[in-house]
């Protein structure tokens, strides 16, 4: 079978970039063709997406000879490799620049920095895309929210970082080659009560974010000394079928917007006959503002490592992928740390703390794709594909990862697991009631006094948790709640419990935890703009519901904002409403079904019409 693309070569370093991580070529030699297609072959085209950044972590871009080396050592169709290789943001099949500096230019970042950022880098590094050395690129949301504005630095042949909050003169210094400096020698922001203010020195109040600020990260002893393992020693002591009751008991809920209960997800995938079962953490938080999984991730990785072997444990699965978004680099170093002390201690490998039972964790990073946030996108993802939603059913539970039964679960669900296994299932359910059970994480960022991550039980209302974060900042115009997939809050609605029930009561959504405040300076159609674009860019474009709904909705949004309205504003925002009708009924997942959700929130609270009091 034929394997090139072109007739491209690759380069010695190129070869060499992928035999590192796939081993040396069995014939020594580069060939012209690849005549084993067989099912072992074909079994390893999982290690696509790694053997893409292998190439472009070291050459800077991922060249058509690099691609057809690729394709040769993995079996995989030169086609197919392209595909996957374009569909990702961080991925160039162009040559680039060597430094790239990623400019996040979304809600939060864009009116806080960002757009000012973006003009004094076109002004000294040239426009978009463009330059020998460095040049720069606008970027969705960077996570890093609490911190506006944000960069993204990708370095050829270098550890990526992130530089937040980013002045002018800090990203021009670090694009021409300088350190991390402000962010510290590895990347790391040093001072955690920025991100998580209720933790100076940790905070025995808290249950997820306890551990913040208070334990070395990268120290697998210092974890121990503060509780760690304690809650895994428990779930080998009860056994498997005791750990899933307690997760039952718990009525802990998945924490990532779907709200499926963690213990029958559980419990589904361990009853399942067919052998091998996987278990999937979802870290490819991209949500624009949303930032919560980040410092957990930063903060307290050995936790998620912990909580991870819990689950792996429960429901009878001997291996784990982290899939972990391939913009938080410090975060990724982190977790790989503490996944290589974790095994080298005993705590992962074929004989889990000596008690009989093999669980192990391969770390994998996105490359820039939001739409890989979805459950059955992301296991595309790890098998090699493109990142494109699956039609459902069949379920991940029943058939996930390489087809097997699959638990999937997003990284705050599993950090709950630590809790309720050290307190059991029913002192965590008597945390709020109904589905909205313990404790829950929310990124406050936009015009709040100290934006952050907090940790709040289930029922808080809107206000309090504003109040923990110094209040509002000015005359308060509207709370966007939920993320970009979630809606609007007016001033007099701050009284809302936040609980699925109650948000559900007004209109609204907790989605992913996000509660971005806006005052009567913001500008509310670029906003929603930004919104629509987001969408727009991350649409996987498999269905045409998404792929083309999310660009007209766009465009009419653009039309409203300029005044040049297709007939009558009337018209346009009936033009708004049937689209959403459609992407809502008819997408084939939660991207183009809520791509419309804040969009029409917005109309509906006549927040359209309210531009900036600037």
């Amino acid at each position: 079978m034929d394997l090139r693309l072109t007739q491209a070569r690759a380069s010695a370093a190129e070869r060499d970039a992928v035999d590192r991580l796939l081993g040396p070529s069995e014939n020594g030699a580069v060939a012209e063709h690849f005549t084993d297609a067989g099912h072992a072959a074909r079994g390893r085209r999982h290690l696509l997406l790694p053997a893409l950044h292998a190439v472009q972590e070291e050459i800077g871009w991922i060249s058509p000879g690099a691609l057809n080396y690729v394709s040769l050592r993995l079996s995989v169709p030169p086609a197919d490799a392209y595909g996957v290789a374009t569909f990702y943001a961080m991925f160039s099949t162009e040559p680039r620049a060597p430094r790239v500096v990623h400019v996040c230019d979304d809600i939060a970042c864009g009116a806080n920095g960002g757009e000012h950022l973006a003009a004094a880098l076109t002004a000294e590094l040239g426009a978009e895309g463009h330059g020998e050395e460095v040049c720069w690129v606008r970027s969705p949301c960077l996570g890093l929210c609490e911190r506006a504005p944000a960069v993204l630095l990708q370095r050829t042949a270098e550890p990526d970082y992130s530089l937040a909050p980013a002045s002018v003169e800090a990203t021009l210094a670090a694009a021409s080659g300088g350190g991390p400096g402000a962010s510290g020698a590895d990347g790391a922001f040093s001072d955690t009560s920025v991100s998580v203010p209720q933790t100076p020195g940790g905070n025995a109040d808290l249950r997820l974010l306890r551990r913040v600020g208070l334990v070395d990260p990268t120290s697998l002893d210092d974890y121990r000394a503060h509780g760690g393992y304690r809650a895994l020693r428990r779930a080998v002591n009860v056994g498997p079928s005791r750990v899933i009751k307690e997760m039952s008991d718990s009525a802990l809920t998945g924490r990532g917007g779907a709200a499926f209960p963690t213990g029958v997800k559980w419990d589904g995938v361990a009853r399942a006959p067919e052998r091998p079962h996987y278990l999937v953490c979802n870290a490819d938080e991209s949500e624009p503002g949303t930032f919560k999984d980040r410092v957990l991730l930063e903060s307290d990785p050995f936790g998620l490592v912990e909580a991870m072997t819990i689950a792996g444990y429960a429901a009878g699965c001997e291996r784990g992928y982290l899939y972990i978004r391939g913009e938080y680099p410090l975060a990724t170093r982190r977790l790989a740390n503490a996944i290589e002390q974790a095994r080298r201690r005993g705590y992962l490998g074929p004989d889990v703390m000596g008690e009989g039972f093999a669980f192990d964790i391969e770390l994998r990073r996105g490359a820039g794709a939001y739409i890989c946030g979805e459950e059955t996108a992301l296991l595309n993802s790890l098998e090699g594909y493109r990142g494109e939603p699956r039609n459902k059913p069949p379920f991940p539970s029943v058939s996930g990862l390489f087809g097997k039964p699959t638990v999937i679960n997003n990284v705050e669900t599993l950090y709950n697991a630590l809790q309720i296994m050290e307190g059991g299932g029913p002192a965590f359910a008597s945390i709020g009631g109904g589905r909205s059970t313990g404790p829950k994480l929310f990124c406050l960022s936009g015009a709040v006094a100290r934006p952050g991550v907090y940790e709040v039980p289930f029922g808080t209302t809107l206000r309090e948790v504003l109040e923990l974060a110094g209040g509002l900042v000015g005359e308060t115009r509207a709370i966007l709640l939920g993320g970009a997939a979630g809606g609007f809050v007016l001033p007099d609605q701050l009284d809302v419990p936040l609980t699925l029930e109650g948000t559900r009561e007004i209109g609204a959504t907790l989605g992913s935890g996000v509660i971005f405040a806006l005052d009567t300076s913001a500008d509310m159609p670029d906003i929603l703009r930004r919104i629509a674009a987001f969408f727009r860019d991350e649409s996987c474009g498999q269905c045409v519901p998404c792929r083309v709904g999310t660009v007209r909705q766009e465009e009419a949004l653009a039309r409203l904002a300029r005044g040049t309205e297709i007939g009558s504003r009337e018209q346009e925002l009936a033009l708004l409403d049937d689209l959403a009708r459609v992407m809502r009924d008819a997408s084939i997942c939660g991207l183009g079904q809520t791509a419309p959700a804040a969009i029409q929130s917005a109309i509906s609270l006549d927040l359209l019409n309210r531009r900036s009091n600037r």
